[in-house]
């Protein structure tokens, strides 16, 4: 009879014992169901430029027309882009920039003027520096032609002498 209370107890301990060890990792399952995971975003916060297009054509222009284009760029970065210097490759063409920080996701251009007083092919770059750290260029291209004559017919009289 002894035995059988020994063993019974024996029984009842171990079933306890063994209720408790499960006990414990089911806690530990709603702890770490408790806990906040803060994920830091790891993307350099950098600007990025992107222009609509980096060559413009004039295709074919009239001596002195109007050698004005522009060049559409955005901020596709996650910081400020700062234009730092924009150069062109001779004297006829003159570049205008933003200078003021063109926040991310915001649209800015370039105005370029190319002085169509001479006749012939146009091949001019421009050069693009920016807080970026790479050097863009732009091209312009085209074509200057004479401009057409006003014809006037010749006459042999002149106008003032028609009356007498």
């Amino acid at each position: 009879m002894k035995k059988i209370i020994v063993l019974s107890l024996l029984i009842v301990l171990s079933l306890a014992v063994s209720a408790q060890v499960e006990e414990k990792p089911a806690k530990k399952a709603k702890e770490k169901k408790k806990e906040v995971v803060m994920v830091e975003d790891t993307t350099p916060k950098v600007p990025e430029i992107k222009f609509t297009y980096l060559v413009h054509d004039y295709g074919t222009v009239l001596k002195n027309g109007d050698g004005t284009c522009y060049f559409e760029f955005k901020n596709t970065g996650r910081a400020d882009l700062q234009l730092t210097n924009v150069s062109s490759s001779c004297g006829c063409t003159v570049p205008q920039w933003p200078k003021e920080p063109i926040p991310p996701g915001q649209s800015a251009q370039i105005k370029v003027s190319y002085n169509t007083g001479r006749v012939g092919p146009i091949n001019k770059s421009v050069y693009v520096e920016s807080n970026v750290g790479e050097k863009i260029t732009l091209n312009i291209k085209g074509n200057v032609i004479e401009s057409p004559q006003e014809i006037v017919p010749e006459s042999k009289e002149s106008p003032v002498m028609k009356g007498n």
